[in-house]
């Protein structure tokens, strides 16, 4: 496997998948906004918390990078549509079982049995992170499978 390429594509899908979501968010297709729900974990401002989390989805990303990058390897071959396939279990995993377990760990996020004396700064996410909005699941997926097309293009396997 590429590995130099693994650390710098790693970097560019995450960069792309992280981007898409966010222009997603800006123009209302979803309200699942990332990097604040990753960096609300560390800091309670929500201004630092979107570029903690930012940071954070970068790091979270180059590891799943190699993951992909040790399923080409494994497989001696990388094509856009593994990584799309990839990229589609990826998105499955998260919405399923990653975001509803979320307000489990999370400090700053309402559980789905908070109350209203909750004052936690986040609503959970709920299954397939429909709270966030009815097109999250495919705004998630669609994001993902980008992610995972982009790394099965620019990773060779050797």
């Amino acid at each position: 496997m590429d590995w130099a390429g693994w650390a710098v594509f790693g970097l560019v899908a995450t960069v792309a998948l992280t981007a898409a979501l966010i222009t997603a968010q800006l123009a209302g297709l979803t309200r699942l906004d990332l990097p604040l729900v990753l960096g609300t974990m560390v800091t309670e401002d929500p201004d630092r918390a979107r570029v903690v989390g930012f940071f954070i989805h970068l790091a979270a990303g180059q590891g799943f990078a190699l993951g992909y990058a040790t399923v080409f390897a494994l497989l001696y071959r990388a094509t856009w549509w593994i990584g799309g396939l990839l990229g589609a279990l990826h998105v499955a995993i998260a919405l399923t079982v990653l975001l509803p377990l979320l307000p489990g760990v999370h400090p700053r996020m309402a559980s789905q049995r908070a109350g209203p004396a909750s004052t936690a700064m986040l609503e959970p996410p709920g299954l397939f992170g429909l709270n966030y909005g009815i097109q999250t699941p495919a705004v998630a997926a669609v994001v993902h499978i980008i992610y995972g097309v982009v790394l099965g293009l620019l990773l060779a396997p050797r």
